[in-house]
């Protein structure tokens, strides 16, 4: 799942790029609020973690120009300003959810994952395809019952993949939601992934659509 994250303060900036991306995000961070605005834009996100006060245009402002705009992506405000008033504010002017400082890492990614899933029509926690069932909370992958060990990449390919059942992904589509700008990505790593994948869930898991991209298999 890849977030787009706007906060200036460099403590909680760093806590959340580190603390999101060993959780299973990938993650974009931007320090000032004209940076911020325009990224939205430039890569596809499932979510958007937004700071109130920020440098160069205020989180407020960053909100209701997107939503003006048609941007329809979660965001989930965090401020130091946690009183009643403001939180009405926020989410008058479009935001899903908020959250003031201090806040918790676990409270923050569980927060995000369920905005996800409401976004996405999916309710349950558990995302399921024949006899493999992920755990999007505990980042757990059984294959009848039994524990499937997959690499940080090869868990997001699964979980973007069980969230979009019947829709083909080009390869260009996977490369922008599992890779952040400050990562780098090989020709072929996509491939790799699809490969490793087939070899632990089952060569007919992941079907490929010639020239188009990948989609799930039968059930």
């Amino acid at each position: 799942m890849r977030i787009l994250l706007v906060e200036d303060d460099p403590l909680i900036g760093d806590g959340l790029n580190i603390g999101l991306g060993k959780l299973g995000f990938t993650v974009d961070w931007f320090k000032n609020g004209l940076d911020g605005r325009e990224a939205l834009f430039q890569a596809p996100y499932e979510a958007v973690i937004l700071d109130l006060g920020l440098p160069g245009i205020d989180g407020l402002t960053i909100l209701k120009e997107w939503r003006s705009l048609g941007r329809k992506e979660p965001v989930l405000i965090l401020t130091a300003q946690g009183n009643v008033d403001q939180r009405v504010i926020g989410l008058d002017s479009g935001a899903d959810d908020y959250l003031a400082k201090p806040f918790a890492l676990a409270e923050v990614a569980a927060r995000i994952k369920a905005l996800i899933r409401r976004r996405n029509d999916n309710l349950n926690p558990l995302l399921t395809h024949g006899n493999i069932t992920f755990s999007p909370h505990t980042r757990i992958v059984t294959q009848n019952n039994l524990t499937i060990n997959l690499a940080p990449k090869e868990l997001l390919l699964l979980e973007l993949l069980l969230n979009n059942k019947n829709k083909v992904l080009s390869k260009e589509t996977i490369e922008n939601k599992l890779y952040s700008w400050d990562e780098d990505v090989s020709s072929n790593a996509i491939e790799v992934h699809i490969h490793h994948l087939r070899r632990k869930l089952g060569k007919s898991f992941i079907k490929t659509i010639n020239k188009i991209g990948y989609i799930l298999g039968e059930e």
